[in-house]
This record gives structure tokens, sequence and C-alpha cells, in this order.
């Protein structure tokens, strides 16, 4: 009985010292094996290890990529224009035991906070450089700009025995102090082509009015004239026809002469002529023949 008082603490206590050195190794995560603070080992490979108890122990680091957002800062461009941006950043530990020397027991956050600043000075570095304008930074080279920006970055984390894989710019905007300065612009711009479009037009309105009273003002000169010369042929055609009835038969064109003035002078119900009863004027009226 006492023998087995005694024997199941001892199997208890190597059953725990058994346990406590055995670790297992994600397939997701690399391990490092630390006694008193100096690393021991490194585990890349996924699996079953072991350490040695109360001794030694076991810190684990993503071995996936990891993403880090920057804060978003001011940057200013060859061309004086200041902007607002931020990055997004894809890492990956590439070096966990020179990570582990780098950081220490700040671990990801402390290596994040680190390479921020690395991908804060590469944004303000390139997007700031001589060649680059805002225009460039908001066109189809942007693209080129997070590739320069990506490789100043890597060659910076590799002593952090970190991999930058990508890098991204998410927004770029205008400083909130120069936004409205810059609607306003925009908009004294929009206006200032829509003055312009409404001149254009109202020119280009006078001109074919002017075209349309020219046309209107020939077209009338044109009618007018081969109306005066219809009038004028036909006036010289009667005449000639008033001129051969004359000449035909003179008592007759008298006659005929004598009656339109009568229908003239005699219009309405209540016409008056005061004529002498010898004149002139009524020479058909007495008699049924015409002289």
């Amino acid at each position: 009985m006492r023998k087995t008082t005694f024997i199941l603490p001892v199997i208890v206590v190597v059953i725990a010292a058994v346990l406590s050195s055995i670790y297992i190794v994600d397939e997701r995560e690399k391990a490092l094996v630390l006694q008193f603070g100096q690393i021991k080992a490194v585990k890349t490979d996924p699996g079953l290890a072991f350490k040695i108890p109360l001794i030694q122990e076991v810190v684990r680091y993503d071995d996936r990529i990891l993403s880090l957002s920057t804060k978003e800062i001011e940057v200013t461009p060859s061309d004086d224009r200041r902007l607002v941006v931020d990055a997004f950043a894809r890492y990956r530990i590439s070096d966990v035991e020179q990570f582990r020397r780098a950081v220490g027991v700040g671990g990801i956050r402390a290596a994040e906070d680190r390479l921020e600043s690395i991908l804060n000075a590469q944004v303000r570095e390139v997007l700031g450089s001589d060649q680059v304008t805002s225009n460039t930074i908001l066109s189809s080279d942007r693209a080129d700009l997070m590739v320069r920006i990506r490789d100043q970055a890597r060659a910076r984390a590799l002593p952090l025995g970190i991999d930058v894989v990508d890098v991204r710019l998410k927004q770029t905007n205008l400083p909130e102090q120069n936004l409205e300065a810059t609607f306003a612009r925009m908009r004294a711009e929009r206006e200032r082509e829509a003055a312009d479009e409404i001149a254009r037009g109202e020119e280009a309105a006078l001109r074919v009015r002017a075209t349309a009273d020219r046309t209107v003002v020939e077209l009338v000169s044109d009618a007018s004239r081969d109306a005066e010369i219809t009038r004028g042929q036909a006036d010289a055609k009667r005449n000639n026809i008033f001129a051969q009835a004359f000449g035909q038969d003179q008592e007759f064109f008298e006659f005929y002469r004598s009656l339109a003035a009568y229908r003239k002078a005699l219009q309405g119900s209540n016409s008056t002529m005061v004529l002498s009863p010898d004149s002139e004027f009524f020479d058909y009226l007495k008699s049924d023949q015409p002289k």
C-alpha cells in the first residue's frame, strides 16, 4: 500500500513532464524554442516536437500572409498639391529567427509598428520625388509607383525578418482644408466654360438670324422684282390690247371708257353728281346709239 502511494505521484509527475515536453507545430505557423530568452531551436515543419520542460518555452508565429493598413498621411508631390493617402500592405514573416531578434517580445504588434513607419517613409519618399505630380498619382502610372514603394519597403523590412509581398494605395484625397477651395475653383472653371458656351451659342444664333434676315430680304426683293416685271409685262400687254382696240374702232373705245367712268362715278345707292345737262359726260346717256 505504501509502495503504491509513492509510485502514483511519481507516475503523475512523469506523465506531466512528458506532456509538457511535447508541442505541436501547425502547418500555418512557425515556432521557436527559447531557453532563458535565447533561441535554441527553430521549428518550421509542421508536426510533433519536443522541448525540455520548465526550462524551455515555445513561441509561435503566423506563417501566413498578413495584412497591414497604415494611417492616413499627407504627401506633397512636385506640383505642391498636397494629398492625403493611406496604404495597404501584405507581408509575411520570412525569417522567424531574425524576426525574434529584431522585435523581441513585442511580437507582431511591434513588428507592424515598425513596418508602418517604413511604409509611410517610402510613401513620402516615392510620392514626393521630383518626377511625381498629383496627376501622376491619380493616373495609370499609380501602379508603377506602388511597385517602387513595395520594392523599397521590402529592402528596408528584410532586417526585421519580414518579406513585403505587396503594397497598395487605398485612397488619395485632398486635405479637408483644401477641398472647399478646390471645389470653388472647379465650380468657377465650369461656370466659365458654361459662359463661353453660352457666348458661342449666342454668336452662332446671331449669325444664323442675320443670314435668315438677309435671305428674307433677298427673297422679298427677288419676288418684288419678278412681280414688277410681271406687272409691267401685263400692263404693256394690256396697253397694247387697248391700243389695238382703239386703233380698230375709236368710237367703241370711247364708249368703253365712258362706261368705265360711269361705273366708278355712280358707285353706291346715293351717289350725287352736279353737272351741266349738256356735259360730254352724258353723251352716251342721251341717245340710244353711240355717236
